[in-house]
């Protein structure tokens, strides 16, 4: 055994350095930098595996056994901590206590192989005690745990790598080209966005009116509102449904009436006190933070979103201020309900705290969460200004959250009384009651520490004024006055903020709140949301999945399916079941749940133009097209015709598509096809337009001046006739507008410019090439031969001269990236993971992310393709599926040319015979047939 330091292994490099002084010089602390390995790209699988493994990296017909293999970024990190194996006398696996983090330490052992003694060692705060005692108090690895997590990456994994191509198919691709995706929870919480804007748009707005008044005793005066009229309800916002209608019999004023009964009640002048009740009552304080709560207070509160939440949560853990902050334990330790007491007293005195410690049940009863409530660290608790001179701005107002929370869950009930009067006033001829109420703190309590946030809520126009009221009795004569008629319209249902779905998703049981934030994250990298302030506005792309997801995926997007799931994976992390068994019923189906491949193998015909397709009047659909949504209006006269397509604003929400919305759209007179002038050069008409790609000018041959509006310019298209046939004409020349002009205020000058483009900025003197300037898809550039160099703005196009563009070209193309052996590089494909390139290849230039090549279209430069444009090209062709193959003589040239795949051990995996060459070439086939299903990657799958 050897007789070196001790080997810590933690997951943060933060964490690394504040344990490593901690523990001194006899421990050497070195992190994974979180996981290690994960399942394998299907290229990473030796030959002889494919045939088992190649589609999921999952054997699923011999006990779903998963393929891992260590990730490329991580091969420094696995070679640096084998060689610490090999010179320390101990291994303590401090990875966080959770699915995630035994994981990690489960890996690490399967990966680092180590000779000495593994322990597991596990910490809920990093101060010095708690690191100290954490050391003495180590456990064994906790398998269970291991099987929930492996079980839940196996099930996203098929979920999203079976589901996924087929919005691929059917609906195509997201925002900005993303790769669209479904997950277990993701595509749950999407359907709950789109369900609570459908309701937004059925929903029906209801008109009512009420009347305030000003009731007072000598100087003393408060608000009244009319609740009765003649003994019957006066109708509130609660008391219509949400098509507008009522729920019950009550009293509805239209604006004639309330103003009317306002004069009467005016002229009446008086009321009389008809009843005084008081009642006293507590208001008990909140619990401490869990991962939910927490997320759901930095929104309400701190305007964070779920994952800038949970990232300065995670700052302030490592660095030693709070507790872990993936919990859903409410839980307080006896150090930390001491402190929290303690503190309460010295500053808001004795009476402060109740008599006996406050405690909290956990209503989770997952076991592979923390044990403890989010709380500030260590046995005393530093206050808000103790610390403010070594936190950043959000990471003060987080623990300063955190720390009031906390110290108020251990403080004493608020105490109040509330006073309700009702008064009667005779006006009209009718008896109108009226009522005031106002609530009066006898003692704070907790509230002298901590006041929750609200979420919004409906019907706030209803809400009585908490008001402070005189001191009156039944019998009391009192002066009514300023009475005003109000009117009040019913309002939909607030949409989701990211804090209201965190507390929907728990309230269901849909997912891990530690996984929250990142699903949200896809949810708006994919598009199907954009968030307008705080609300999460769907798009009419979500539309279309969650369409697809609830007609052909209906079990899948089940919220009481999808909270099953999760109390299945509490199960196996408690040991009470099978992770093989239950894989086989998810997956196979049992009784009657027919399994997820029976629903994907038997979809049947999908029909994705009317998948993609929203009524919204008799004659006009809304439609999701490659493009984006837009109107496709039918013509009544004509309904096989071709149809008027009218483009969709883009900062229009769904629900206000609505049919008046949608008929104003239609009648909106059209900013493009107005004519600027000739062009002196041709006599050809300048006109300008807006398409579906933007904005452009256009030459067309002059028309009939009658052709054309005297007023606005529009161009009338004369109309064409039938059976004449001509030679096609040449495509007549256009030039889209820059970002800076407009469709409005283009002229024809401007447009002359834009049309003479590509502009000769001059000769090479080395070369004698012709560099010319112009403006591509993505962007202005250079051109020289087939060498390009972007523009820094579209105004250079015009301004850059021959100098400067020399100076460019004299530059490294690509800058530090020149050494690469590829063209262009980018970050990493959102579906695949895998870095994207451009590279010079046989056929040309192409794209690439190491899995999927695509050839760049001739006339386009490598300079001209960005990130964005990438994604979209390697997307559209994972859709489009493989390419045929050439041959039995190509295809086996190229297998024998393949370098060996590098060696992965699977976990458990059993002793396989060899495969017989029949075996590989049905494998090969079906691998072929279902490529596009092995691209959706991890960012296809929830977290």
């Amino acid at each position: 055994m050897s007789s070196g330091k001790k080997l810590v292994i933690v997951e943060s490099p933060t964490k690394m350095r504040s344990i490593q002084g901690y523990l001194g010089d006899e421990y050497e602390v070195l992190s994974s930098v979180g996981h290690i390995r994960d399942l394998a790209d299907k290229r990473d699988i030796p030959e002889k595996d494919r045939a088992a493994y190649g589609k999921y990296s999952i054997d699923i017909d011999n006990g779903f056994d998963p393929y891992y293999v260590v990730s490329d970024r991580k091969t420094k990190t696995v070679s640096e901590l084998k060689r610490a194996v090999k010179s320390a006398s101990e291994v303590l696996l401090a990875t966080d206590e959770d699915r995630e983090g035994e994981a990690i330490a489960w890996h690490l052992l399967e990966t680092l192989k180590p000779k000495v003694p593994v322990k597991r060692m596990v910490f809920h705060e990093i101060t010095k005690d708690a690191i100290r005692a954490a050391v003495d108090r180590t456990r064994d690895l906790d398998l269970a745990l291991v099987d929930a997590q492996e079980t839940r990456r196996i099930l996203d994994r098929l979920y999203g790598w079976d589901v996924s191509p087929v919005l691929w198919r059917k609906v195509g691709s997201g925002a900005g080209g993303q790769a669209l995706s479904a997950g277990r929870v993701q595509s749950a919480a999407t359907r709950l966005i789109v369900e609570r804007e459908r309701e937004r748009m059925a929903f029906v707005s209801a008109d009512y009116w009420g009347i305030q008044a000003r009731a007072a005793r000598e100087d003393e005066g408060f608000s009244v509102r009319l609740v009765r009229l003649d003994g019957a309800s006066l109708a509130s916002g609660r008391d219509f449904d949400d098509r507008g209608q009522l729920k019950r019999a009550v009293v509805v004023l239209d604006e004639k009436a309330a103003r009317a009964l306002a004069a009467a009640i005016d002229a009446a002048a008086q009321a009389t006190v008809t009843k005084v009740e008081s009642k006293p009552g507590k208001r008990r304080p909140y619990a401490p933070f869990t991962t939910s709560t927490l997320q759901q207070e930095a929104g309400r509160k701190l305007g964070l979103s779920a994952k800038n939440a949970m990232s300065v949560a995670q700052s302030l853990y490592e660095r030693g201020y709070i507790t872990y902050m993936r919990t859903d334990s409410t839980n307080l330790s006896a150090q930390a309900v001491k402190a929290a007491r303690e503190q309460a007293v010295a500053l808001y005195g004795e009476r402060a705290v109740p008599l006996k410690p406050r405690v909290y049940a956990s209503k989770s009863r997952n076991a592979q969460e923390a044990h403890e409530a989010i709380r500030p660290s260590g046995e005393q608790f530093r206050t808000p200004k103790q610390v403010a001179g070594e936190l950043g701005r959000d990471e003060q107002r987080m623990y300063e959250l955190i720390w009031m929370r906390t110290v108020a869950s251990q403080m004493s009930d608020a105490e109040f009384e509330t006073t309700t009067v009702t008064l009667e006033a005779q006006a009209d001829g009718k008896t109108a009651e009226f009522t005031a109420s106002g609530t009066v703190y006898t003692f704070k309590g907790f509230l002298e520490a901590y006041e929750e946030g609200k979420d919004e809520r409906r019907r706030d126009a209803d809400e009585a004024e908490n008001q402070s009221l005189p001191q009156v009795a039944a019998g009391d004569r009192l002066a009514l006055s300023d009475a005003d008629a109000r009117g009040h319209s019913t309002t939909p249902p607030p949409r989701f903020t990211e804090a209201s779905l965190v507390k929907s998703l728990e309230e269901k049981g849909i997912g891990r709140p530690s996984t929250f934030a990142s699903i949200i994250g896809v949810i708006l990298d994919r598009g199907y949301a954009v968030k307008r302030g705080q609300a999460l506005v769907p798009s009419w792309l979500a539309f279309s999945v969650v369409r697809l997801l609830e007609q052909h995926f209906a079990e899948l997007v089940d919220y009481d399916f999808t909270a099953a799931l999760e109390d299945d994976l509490d199960a196996i992390a408690r040991g009470e079941q099978k992770r093989v068994e239950w894989l086989r019923s998810f997956y196979f189906g049992s009784g009657e749940h027919p399994g997820l491949r029976g629903i994907v193998d038997n979809l049947g015909e999908i029909d994705a133009r009317a998948l993609n397709a929203t009524p919204l009047t008799d004659s006009a659909t809304l439609r999701f097209g490659k493009y984006g949504p837009y109107i496709d209006v039918a013509d009544p006269s004509d309904p096989e015709g071709k149809s008027r397509i009218v483009n969709v604003p883009e900062d229009l929400a769904p629900d206000e598509l609505t049919a008046q919305k949608v008929q104003e759209l239609i009648d909106a007179p059209v900013a493009g096809d107005r004519v600027l002038g000739e062009n002196p050069e041709n006599g050809k008409l300048v006109v300008v337009k807006d398409g579906r790609y933007g904005p452009y000018v256009q030459e067309q041959d002059p028309v009939d001046p009658d052709a054309a509006d005297a007023s606005t310019g529009e161009v009338e298209e004369a109309p064409k006739k039938r059976g004449s046939k001509k030679a096609a004409a040449a495509k007549p020349r256009t030039a889209s507008l820059f970002k800076s002009m407009s469709v409005e205020t283009v002229d024809l000058d401007t447009a002359l410019q834009l049309l003479s483009l590509p502009r000769v900025v001059g000769t090479d003197p080395e070369s004698g090439e012709s560099i010319t300037a112009q403006n591509g898809r993505f962007g202005p550039y250079l051109k020289k031969g087939a060498d390009s160099r972007s523009l820094e703005s579209e105004s250079q196009i015009f301004d850059v001269t021959l100098e400067k563009a020399l100076e460019l070209y004299a530059q490294p193309k690509y800058g530090a990236r020149r050494a690469s052996s590829a063209l262009k590089e980018f970050e990493a494909d959102p579906v695949s993971g895998k870095p994207i390139r451009i590279r010079d290849g046989r056929f040309g230039a192409y794209v690439t992310d190491g899995e999927t090549n695509v050839t760049i279209p001739r006339g386009t430069t490598p300079d001209e393709v960005t990130f964005e444009r990438a994604v979209e090209m390697l997307a559209e062709k994972r859709a489009k599926g493989p390419a045929p193959k050439r041959g039995r003589a190509a295809a086996a040239k190229t297998t024998a040319a393949k370098t060996p795949a590098k060696t992965a051990t699977a976990k458990k995996a059993p002793a396989k015979k060899p495969a017989t060459s029949a075996s590989r070439s049905e494998a090969a086939k079906k691998a072929a047939a279902t490529r596009a299903a092995n691209r959706a990657a991890k960012a296809a799958e929830d977290q």
